[in-house]
């Protein structure tokens, strides 16, 4: 079942998870009002409700308060919410020990996120995003956002989204979290009516048929000694592979002038597209997920990283 496969994703992440982070330590104590000079000594921000702190916990009472899952536990307030009110930024800045500036400058810098300033600001009840990349604008998104944009009301407003990564089935809308390829108006208004609003899993290759396929062979070879770092090396030279950076380098070259480097080392593997029209990362782990991590097992493998971390899109819902 797909939950196992996320088990089983995430025990292969821990050979390189991240552990290096420590929470930034403040006060847990909610801030006291300050007087017209400001001069009680106590940080500015927002006292903490009671109620906030019970919703916080209830949400997030299984998850790590440590600073590094602060994005991830945004997100989970956003999914129950659909949006980040104000007061329950400054309960989870008192959870994790974080000052609520931080917080705050964190959920207000991602445009998926929605913070809510004020309790009781109108929020209509689901967000429909119409891509504005260059191959949805190509075929029409455009005139899908007018259309409607005519007809939003309280229970759905429509925005602009920069590229989903859905470029062969453009022009994309995206309700909720639903990817509606090749998008009308009749088809977008009949997700909402139906509810069709939670991402749809791809069909992708699970553990069992990877490994059945020799999957995974390779890295235990390399985990056993029975390769050599400067045999992989010679490979991925002899494989011509360069980087998607722009500038086209070689990656043996990349991975070689770390030799002789201070640690510790990290790996970054940017899920993101980087070229106008292109959706090959997303196609990369909606396919053939531990195919990537067996890669960037062999990477951290080669390069002597003691982490591997992954950079996912939040268009890519259905991956994450």
């Amino acid at each position: 079942c797909h939950r196992t496969e996320q088990l089983l994703f995430q025990q292969a992440l821990k050979v390189y998870g991240p552990h290096m982070h420590t929470p930034f330590k403040t006060s847990n104590k909610a801030p006291e009002q300050k007087n017209k000079n400001n001069k009680t000594g106590f940080p500015k921000g927002r006292f903490v409700l009671p109620k906030a702190i019970e919703e916080i916990q209830k949400l997030l009472g299984g998850h790590s308060m440590e600073r590094e899952f602060l994005i991830e536990n945004l997100h989970i307030i956003q999914d129950r919410h659909n949006q980040l009110p104000a007061s329950l930024l400054a309960a989870l800045a008192q959870k994790m020990s974080l000052s609520q500036a931080e917080v705050y400058e964190v959920a207000s810098f991602y445009h998926h996120f929605k913070v809510i300033k004020e309790e009781g600001q109108p929020l209509p009840k689901l967000t429909v995003r119409i891509c504005d990349g260059i191959a949805c604008e190509m075929s029409g998104a455009t005139n899908l956002f007018r259309e409607l944009s005519k007809q939003e009301n309280t229970n759905f407003n429509v925005v602009h989204a920069p590229c989903v990564g859905a470029c062969n089935s453009a022009p994309v809308a995206v309700v909720g979290q639903r990817q509606i390829p090749l998008s009308n108006a009749k088809k977008v208004k009949r997700a909402i009516t139906m509810g069709e609003i939670t991402p749809v899993m791809p069909t992708y290759e699970n553990l069992n048929t990877y490994r059945s396929l020799g999957g995974y062979e390779k890295l235990i070879e390399c985990k056993a000694n029975l390769l050599s770092r400067k045999h992989v090396l010679d490979q991925l030279e002899k494989s011509g592979l360069r980087g998607m950076g722009g500038a086209g380098f070689p990656v043996f070259r990349k991975w070689k002038f770390l030799e002789g480097k201070t640690k510790p080392r990290a790996i970054v593997v940017n899920a993101d597209e980087g070229e106008p029209g292109t959706f090959k990362d997303r196609l990369c782990f909606g396919s053939s997920p531990h195919k990537v991590l067996e890669g960037m097992l062999i990477a951290a493998w080669a390069v002597e990283a003691e982490d591997a971390y992954i950079y996912l899109r939040d268009e890519y819902p259905e991956v994450r």
